[in-house]
């Protein structure tokens, strides 16, 4: 039996209709990405003209039409018609158009459980049409080698673009002629673990790579959790036989976070570079990086989707080891601090840090406040949430939004005006949508290998009819139309010392 044999009626199929099938049939779903008609030209486009829209970028609004043609919009004006009988025409009347969405933050490899097919489908039915995923090395192999490989797999599976994050557990990880050839190679960011005992015991050692790196115009990405202070915190739960994940807060205290960012600021001030705060978690974090860039400094912020929707209360349920990430959720007051900091623009990016286990490898006993399974699956609902949550709660504007969700990542990682825009010449991303669609959340239907999410149960109001990745329709009223492969590498140019102007 072929899932893809009948064709009379669809062209695709979605999620619930591919599980059944690929039970009777014995195909691995995550080899799946729909079916396609015999002919690709409703993939291919050609021609595609999207009309009657209000078009928002970070800027501006505007009702109007666009066309593109192959991968690039080449037209944005008023009643257009098509120049070709081929053309598609997508009839936005009433709808949004936003860019599409630039998630800077996703693991999509092992341990966690999705991968560039996966979370590929979870990212474009979301809204999200590139992704950055992060590279940690691998074992006996140059973090240069590892790239090489990964991007390999990148242009064999994604469906998403995806451009790619070198990763240095330790300063021996990576040198600084890693960084030149990275660079040269258009991988301009590198990630530190602040959290790491060997970037404690190597601080002259980071300071020059974060200095090299930002003499070659590439971003230092940094969790900022000091290694001192988690320390004395995990020995002082373990000598009460405080070790679930009960206490799982309490092992990883707001103290951590705010003393590796007025380090990581300090970095920032005494190497001249540009640094990206990954994941930030509290009120008092935040106000350090206000601070940071009041003064000048080229200190960059990214909050991510479970600091803006929960807090630490989840954590102390039964189903409390569902919630747990690095850093863990915090008290409401750093949540509320989040939403004023995205709004007054002290937040620049808005990042899944998807990370997804199954439900059974969350819930283990055999977890412990040193060894939990930390991360959540969050790509197909982050950009719907925010725009339920926080555009239809005037939290933030409709131009905040797509500040937060893809410009603001696009000009960090020297992706901007390719993505991140709708302007002529830009990349024909863009998400169509019905704002005032409502949907109860139901991770088991979502597309992540995690089966549930953390959201489970809650109705969120405003979900993309259409997501469109460089000129093609891949995502449509809830199927995929895309196979594997057809997502693109995305390599990057050299950034101003200073960091982009937001």
């Amino acid at each position: 039996m072929n899932p893809c044999a009948d064709r009379t009626h669809r062209k695709t199929i979605d999620r619930r209709q591919a599980t059944k099938l690929m039970a009777a049939t014995g195909l691995a779903m995550s080899g799946w990405t729909g079916c396609r008609a015999d002919s690709d030209r409703h993939l291919t486009n050609a021609e595609v003209l999207v009309v009657n829209g209000t078009m928002v970028t970070a800027a501006a609004t505007r009702t109007g039409d666009l066309r593109i043609e192959g991968e690039r919009i080449v037209e944005i004006g008023d009643e257009l018609q098509p120049h070709t009988p081929s053309a598609t025409v997508i009839d936005a009347s009433g709808k949004l158009i936003t860019p599409g969405g630039v998630d800077p933050h996703v693991h999509l490899s092992k341990p966690w459980v999705d991968d560039f097919v996966s979370g590929s489908m979870a990212a474009l039915a979301g809204g999200v049409t590139s992704l950055g995923h992060m590279v940690f090395p691998a074992r006996d192999q140059s973090i240069t080698r590892t790239m090489e490989e990964v991007g390999q797999r990148v242009q064999r599976t994604a469906i998403a673009d995806v451009f790619l994050h070198a990763v240095a557990l330790s300063p021996g990880d990576v040198g600084i002629a890693d960084l030149k050839q990275l660079a040269d190679s258009g991988h301009t960011s590198v990630k530190f673990f602040m959290v790491a005992r060997e970037f404690a015991n190597s601080l002259a050692a980071v300071d020059e790579l974060i200095r090299g790196a930002g003499r070659l115009g590439m971003m230092s990405l940094m969790h900022a959790e000091a290694k001192a202070v988690l320390d004395s915190a995990i020995e002082q739960l373990k000598r009460s036989g405080q070790t679930s994940l009960r206490y799982y807060a309490a092992s990883r205290p707001v103290e951590a976070e705010i003393q590796a960012t007025r380090h990581a600021i300090d970095i920032c001030r005494n190497t001249g570079s540009p640094i990206y705060l990954v994941h930030l978690s509290s009120g008092e974090a935040l106000r350090l990086c206000h601070q940071a860039r009041d003064a000048g400094l080229p200190v960059f912020v990214e909050t991510r989707p479970m600091y803006l929707h929960l807090t630490d209360e989840v954590l102390a349920t039964p189903t409390g080891p569902l919630f747990v990430g690095m850093p863990p959720l915090r008290k409401q007051v750093d949540v509320d601090a989040l939403w004023k900091g995205m709004a007054k623009g002290t937040i620049q990016t808005l990042a899944t840090d998807h990370a997804p286990w199954t439900r059974e490898q969350k819930m283990d006993a055999a977890q412990t406040i040193e060894t939990p399974n930390g991360g959540v699956n969050n790509l197909q609902v982050m950009l719907p949430m925010l725009m339920s949550e926080g555009v239809r709660t005037n939290r933030i504007t409709l131009q905040q939004f797509v500040q937060l969700t893809s410009t603001h990542a696009a000009k960090l990682f020297g992706l901007y005006p390719q993505k991140g825009e709708i302007a002529v010449g830009s990349d024909a991303d863009l998400v169509v949508w019905d704002t005032s669609a409502a949907r109860v959340v139901d991770g088991s239907q979502g597309y992540s290998k995690a089966g549930y999410s953390i959201y489970d149960g809650t109705t969120v109001t405003g979900w993309p009819t259409h997501t469109i990745r460089r000129g093609r329709i891949v995502y449509q009223d809830g199927s995929i139309a895309e196979r594997p492969g057809h997502g693109k590498l995305l390599l990057r140019r050299p950034q101003s010392r200073s960091g982009p102007n937001i």
